[in-house]
């Protein structure tokens, strides 16, 4: 059968959560999840994207559980060189699920889908002038998140809750935290985040509540029919 989906992602990133999403239209058979460090030890992560000093870092979770900080420009041009391959294998769509900084990647025939290039732009025209708080996962990201929505009408609000070590409760207090600062919509920005997430804030906080990789797995869904 032939493969369709090619899920792309950095380190340690759960997929199960978006598979439903994905498989309303073709047979997980038809979907394969391609992980550049994720099954690499802390080691032989290092030993090959290590940060030279002066270099973009990108904080990424690896097969250890713990975050390491590796070479933005290593991953980009590893991830390239993936794509490339996947490209001529013939998947019709490569589905980048990571939230990293890292633009000018290309396939020549699959449809390549990048959440830093299509998300900011789909959630401005969703919230319009709303106010938009942002979850991040951890402080190291603050900076980055606040470019990455600069296409916003109103500039985010941002705090930090993580998906993967915080508890339900200092979910829900950051959540609140950005309420009470203004914000009326929020956006989960992590792929650690899932539907359940999601739900807990709409229960607790009465907000609209968007998902990037749900919004980004719904888009490739749509292609796939």
């Amino acid at each position: 059968m032939k493969a369709t989906l090619a899920i792309l992602t950095i380190g340690v990133v759960p997929v199960s959560e978006v598979l439903p999403l994905l498989t309303e239209h073709i047979s997980a058979q038809q979907i394969t999840h391609h992980s550049l460090l994720g099954t690499l030890s802390r080691e032989e992560v290092m030993e090959d994207y290590a940060p030279e000093p002066g270099e973009a870092q990108l904080p990424t979770l690896l097969s250890d559980g713990e975050l390491g900080n590796v070479s933005l420009p290593k991953i980009a041009c590893a991830l390239q060189g993936v794509i490339e391959v996947l490209d001529n294998q013939g998947y019709e769509v490569i589905l980048l699920m990571s939230t990293a900084p890292i633009t000018g990647l290309v396939a020549r025939n699959a449809i390549l889908l990048e959440p830093t290039r299509i998300i900011p732009p789909l959630v401005g025209s969703i919230v319009d002038g709303h106010q938009v708080g942002v979850l991040v996962p951890i402080p190291e990201l603050m900076e980055n998140q606040s470019r990455k929505w600069q296409c916003l009408v109103k500039a985010p609000l941002l705090a930090v809750a993580n998906p993967f070590w915080d508890s339900e409760e200092k979910l829900i207090d950051a959540g609140r935290d950005l309420l009470a600062r203004g914000a009326d919509v929020l956006m989960l920005d992590c792929l650690g985040f899932h539907q359940h997430h999601r739900d807990l804030l709409q229960k607790h906080l009465d907000v609209p509540v968007l998902l990037s990789n749900v919004l980004v797995a719904r888009l490739a869904s749509e292609l796939l029919v």
